[in-house]
C-alpha cells in the first residue's frame, strides 16, 4: 500500500490497472508561482514541492509516499494548466500537427528508498479537427490537465507516432515505478 498525494484520477487509475494498491490524500501545493525555463525544470520543481508539503504533512513510515506532476511541451513553449476556455483553445493550437513532449517527474519514498525520476513522452500528432476541439473544450474534459492534452482521449486519434511510456504522458511512470517499489 502506498499513499498517493495527488487528487489526479487518472494517475489512480494507472496505480489501480498497475494492481498497485494506494490511498489517495494530498496537500496542495501552489505551482503558479514557479519560474522555470525548461519543461523538465518545472516539473522537477513543482514535483518537489508537492512532495515536501505532502512529506511534512504525511511522511512515509506508515505508508511509502509517492508524488507527480505534469508538464507539456511544444514550440518551444512550456504548456501548463489552461487557466480558461480561451487559454485552452491556444494550447491546443501549439499542439495540433506538431512534435509534443510530456514530462512527467514523479518521487517516490519509503523508509527504505527515495526514486526521483523524469521521464518524457513524445508524441507525433496530425492536426486537430476544429469542430472535434470545439466539443472537447465544450466538454471541460481539458480543465485540470497538463497542457490540456489527453492522450488517452481527445488526442488519441490525432496520434501519428508515440516514443515513450503512455503511462508517463497519462502523469505517472507506472513502468519505473514497478520497477522500485
Amino acid at each position: 500500500m502506498i499513499r498517493l498525494a495527488s487528487s489526479s484520477a487518472t494517475r489512480a487509475e494507472l496505480l489501480r490497472n498497475a494492481g498497485i494498491a494506494f490511498l489517495q490524500e494530498s496537500v496542495d501545493f501552489d505551482e503558479d508561482s514557479i519560474i522555470a525555463t525548461s519543461p523538465k525544470n518545472f516539473v522537477y520543481q513543482a514535483t518537489l514541492g508537492k512532495y515536501k508539503v505532502n512529506l511534512e504533512r504525511f511522511g512515509c513510515e506508515d505508508y511509502p509516499l509517492l508524488v507527480a506532476d505534469t508538464v507539456v511541451t511544444a514550440q518551444g513553449k512550456i504548456l501548463r494548466k489552461a487557466k480558461n476556455e480561451a487559454d485552452a483553445r491556444e494550447i491546443l493550437a501549439t499542439q495540433s500537427g506538431s512534435e509534443v513532449s510530456i514530462v512527467t517527474c514523479m518521487i517516490y519514498k519509503s523508509p527504505r528508498i527515495e526514486l526521483i525520476d523524469i521521464s518524457s513522452t513524445r508524441y507525433f500528432f496530425d492536426p486537430f479537427c476544429p469542430e472535434a476541439v470545439e466539443r472537447y473544450l465544450e466538454s471541460g474534459a481539458w480543465k485540470g490537465k497538463a497542457g490540456a492534452c489527453m492522450v488517452e482521449g481527445f488526442c488519441k486519434p490525432y496520434i501519428r507516432e508515440v516514443r515513450g511510456y503512455e503511462s508517463t504522458a497519462m502523469g505517472l511512470s507506472v513502468e519505473v515505478l514497478d520497477l522500485f517499489r
